[in-house]
């Protein structure tokens, strides 16, 4: 009789990121911009589970760094926001986005910059790229046109973030601030 196979731990160490999170209803409004899309052969569709906006990428780190993290993380929370994302682009190496045709919102910026700080802290590495809010929609989309442009999305932010990894598919970790 064969024996049963213990579960798998998760991979050591952890690819983490933070992000904005969508609830259904945004999460419905991204899906309409993904399926207005004449995608080309070959384009690797986001799940619709794990569409959002990510903050900052993170990477590696030890999945026993984990406790200091979410505690690193609590930075000042900001006043809710509206975010509105309105444009669809194809950037190099063909990564398909949902991006903002204005500036982005003055509390989005400063969650941004004190997230950086709290990095900093953690002596983890921040992106020297200026921060472009958008929603990945695919990669290998070179070619992708918009069929018809749906709404814009309009994403009232609570002014909270998640911790998330991507693994086997995304998975939240740890919320921060209002949900």
């Amino acid at each position: 009789m064969p024996s049963a196979k213990p579960p798998s731990s998760p991979p050591d160490p952890a690819r983490l990121f933070i992000a904005l999170w969508p609830d259904e209803q945004v999460r419905s409004a991204l899906l309409s911009w993904q399926d207005a899309v004449r995608w080309p052969k070959g384009a690797r569709l986001a799940a619709p589970a794990g569409l959002h906006l990510t903050l900052h990428f993170i990477g590696a780190v030890p999945r026993s760094r984990l406790p200091e993290l979410a505690t690193g993380l609590a930075v000042s929370p900001v006043p809710p926001f509206e975010l509105v994302l309105d444009e669809f682009a194809v950037w190099r190496q063909g990564v398909a986005v949902l991006q903002r045709s204005a500036p982005a919102p003055e509390a989005l910026a400063t969650l941004h910059g004190r997230l950086a700080d709290a990095l900093r802290a953690l002596a983890l590495s921040v992106e020297s790229r200026p921060f472009r809010p958008h929603v990945t929609f695919a990669r290998h989309g070179q070619g992708a046109a918009l069929t018809e442009a749906p709404a814009p999305v309009t994403w009232a932010c609570s002014g909270g973030h998640v911790l998330a990894e991507s693994a086997a598919g995304y998975r939240v970790l740890h919320r921060f601030g209002p949900a």
